[in-house]
């Protein structure tokens, strides 16, 4: 049993080895006005916007402390993509890509704005940002084709985040389970967190 400072954090490892393994989700019809597009000149300010208002409320913290040129190098490296979801212009969510050695991808990131949760957009845009790291090597020249896409997730992200990989056709190849900090979740901003939105 943890103390009450440190917490259980389960994390999972999960893979496709083929094309054929990505379970395509249901794409939204015209009339809902959700795109997908990739986010091509590398923009440190947006890319931070989006890890936070994605990942605050899942206590994504690796990043925070990255400093701009940190972030303009990361997002300048060949192969590195991001693609957003927008719902009629806002951005609701986002993919981001991370080339690796032996035709490996990582989806290193991926989620939704809080407030477009629930709108039948998250399965529709990691089928999306599935594909594209499995095509990948196509808008890179020099890249080895993609053989593998893999990512984990953990108890700290969303509840139904572990089954919503595994119906797109991820399957678990480790699990690991360790002690951590037990830290309140940042938030987009401080305090977000905490449900006060005044």
């Amino acid at each position: 049993m943890s103390d009450s400072t440190t917490r259980t954090v389960t994390t999972w490892s999960l893979e496709q080895t083929s094309p054929a393994d990505l379970v395509p989700a249901r794409t939204p019809d015209a009339s809902s006005g959700v795109r997908i597009e990739r986010a091509e000149v590398p923009s440190p300010e947006f890319s931070r916007f989006l890890y936070t208002a994605v990942g605050g409320d899942w206590s994504w913290t690796d990043r925070l402390p990255w400093s701009y040129a940190r972030w303009q190098a990361h997002l300048e490296r060949p192969g590195v993509e991001t693609w957003v979801a927008y719902e009629r212009g806002t951005p609701a969510g986002y993919v981001e890509l991370d080339p690796q050695p032996d035709g490996a991808v990582e989806i290193v990131y991926f989620g939704l704005i809080p407030s477009f949760q629930g709108r039948r957009i998250g399965g529709h845009l990691l089928s999306y940002g599935t594909a594209r790291a499995w095509d990948l090597a196509g808008r890179w020249p020099g890249r080895e084709a993609t053989r593998r896409v893999w990512l984990h997730t953990c108890s700290k992200d969303g509840p139904h985040a572990l089954a919503n990989y595994e119906r797109r056709g991820f399957r678990v190849f480790a699990t690991r389970t360790e002690e951590e900090p037990d830290a309140a979740a940042p938030g987009p901003w401080p305090g977000a967190h905490t449900g006060d939105k005044d």
